[in-house]
């Protein structure tokens, strides 16, 4: 399943209310807390529909009355990350919303270089094949991050307009 984050293909109000009613969900099931920062993290994060920095991030808490303090900021990104309710794009030093947060999986992105959408996709077999892999050679992989760079179908439409039209 491929989940795009440009803001055309959905309901933006009601990706950000099913992104906090799941982040409800977890903590409560796992015993955690969804503070206001943490929250508030979550909901900027859902907002931006794009990677967004810490820094960024923190501006924006910082505007609205929370503490501005970075550890703060990244407390709350590290909550989150461990609940599993968004990924860091490493490529990018930034966090996305996570489509998936209701199950265990491994997020593979999809970047335009161009646009910066970033497109999240779930694929277990690629999974289970880079676990094959490594086994193969005595490896036992803990983490992994794929991102792939490339251009979005909008910016690869806008290109050819451009072109056609020069």
């Amino acid at each position: 399943m491929i989940h795009d984050n440009s803001q055309s293909h959905h309901n933006h109000n009601q990706c950000i209310k099913t992104a906090l009613a799941t982040a409800e969900t977890l903590c409560t099931e796992q015993g955690q807390r969804l503070t206001k920062v943490r929250r508030r993290a979550l909901e900027l994060i859902w907002e931006s529909h794009r990677p967004l920095g810490a820094y960024q991030l923190l501006a924006k808490l910082a505007e609205e009355g929370f503490n501005s303090a970075p550890p703060t900021v990244y407390r709350a990104l590290d909550f989150l990350l461990n609940a599993g309710l968004i990924h860091k794009v490493e490529s990018m030093n930034a966090y996305l919303g996570c489509a998936h947060a209701d199950k265990a999986h491994k997020g593979y992105f999809l970047i335009c270089d161009q646009c910066h959408n970033v497109m999240e996709f779930d694929y277990q077999d690629i999974h289970a094949s880079l676990i094959e892999k490594a086994a193969q050679q005595g490896f036992e992989l803990r983490s992994e991050t794929i991102e792939l760079i490339g251009l979005c179908a909008s910016c690869q439409s806008a290109a050819a307009s451009a072109g056609a039209s020069a």
